[in-house]
């Protein structure tokens, strides 16, 4: 028998993240725990309203499958429990944790993974004024790879300025669903000129036919909103070069790894995202993003302070979680 345990947390953020959508000052999390014979694994999720999931929905359908899981479940079982993805991930990676306590093997042993090694994560600027966004590029300058979220009238001049603000940064830009299909090839131009590498999801998800068959000459162009599982992948093909693979999305590590081996037999390049969490959300994706092309991992360095013990950043060097954590 096991017990199952469901915590909120409110984490702030530093300053506020902003995108097209709006922005917010805090992150709010849901902890699922599962303790067996004294031993506990635990797992971390970010409802996001904008798929229609809420933390207290997401703790209400946990709490609804208590018994169940209770009961005892095995991995393929969570998405017979739970509707929301959230809420899947976070008790999926609960039990990879709780199972790899119990045999004293990290969960990469138990998946027959490579050991994880250090990666290099990119860094978000939130959207802002010009004046803003090359300040913050500027005092971003040094770091590797630089995400930077659009969705106004003045991209152009944003995307100008950062690039001057930090000549030597890689750039990727996430346009969160907000431009329209009329304006895209001047805008993937615009990104090209000034080296950008990938776009994320420029136009609305379900109205995007416009990828279809469009030149975007050097950018990658990579579906987020538009990507949640393997149901999905048929339906970004011939549109998109790449996926964003996020575990509040896919319902877990199980089904982000499925997600990510399925992808890459379409040919699609990988990115793994994140929503803003703490290390406890970055810890399982750290593994998944081992051989993809892009990282995004930076949520526990938008917060005002993180978990301890949580994952070291060096810059933006990400390192594995340490075994206290997860894993």
């Amino acid at each position: 028998m096991q017990r199952v345990t469901v915590s909120l947390e409110s984490w702030p953020i530093a300053g506020a993240f902003s995108i097209s959508r709006g922005s917010k000052t805090i992150a709010e999390v849901v902890v699922v725990t599962l303790e067996r014979d004294g031993t506990r694994g635990w797992g971390e999720c970010v409802p996001y309203r904008h798929y229609g999931e809420t933390v207290a929905g997401v703790a209400a359908a946990v709490e609804a499958a208590r018994e169940k899981i209770e009961r005892g479940i095995r991995h393929e079982d969570i998405p017979l429990l739970l509707e929301p993805k959230a809420a899947r991930n976070a008790l999926d990676c609960a039990l990879w944790n709780l199972e790899a306590k119990l045999v004293g093997h990290p969960v990469w042993k138990l998946l027959n993974l490579p050991e994880p090694r250090p990666l290099v994560t990119a860094y978000t600027l939130s959207l802002g004024s010009i004046g803003d966004m090359a300040a913050a590029a500027a005092r971003a300058a040094d770091r590797p790879l630089l995400k930077i979220k659009l969705g106004g009238e003045a991209d152009v001049e944003r995307l100008k300025a950062i690039r001057r603000a930090a000549p030597h940064s890689r750039l990727i830009v996430d346009a969160n669903e907000a431009w329209q299909p009329e304006a895209l090839p001047d805008l993937l131009r615009i990104c090209a000129d000034a080296g950008v590498e990938l776009v994320e999801q420029p136009l609305p998800a379900g109205k995007d036919d416009a990828l279809a068959g469009l030149d975007r000459g050097s950018v990658l162009v990579c579906a987020d909103e538009s990507a949640h599982d393997i149901a999905g992948l048929p339906a970004l093909q011939g549109k998109y070069d790449a996926i964003n693979i996020k575990l509040d999305k896919t319902g877990g590590l199980t089904a982000g790894l499925a997600l990510r081996r399925a992808a890459e037999k379409l040919g699609l390049k990988i990115m793994v995202g994140c929503m803003v969490g703490t290390s406890l959300s970055m810890a399982p994706a750290h593994l998944l993003a081992q051989s993809a092309e892009f990282v995004d991992l930076d949520g526990p360095l938008l917060l005002s302070a993180d978990r301890s013990p949580g994952i070291s950043y060096e810059g933006s060097l990400i390192h594995p979680p340490p075994p206290e954590l997860w894993g």
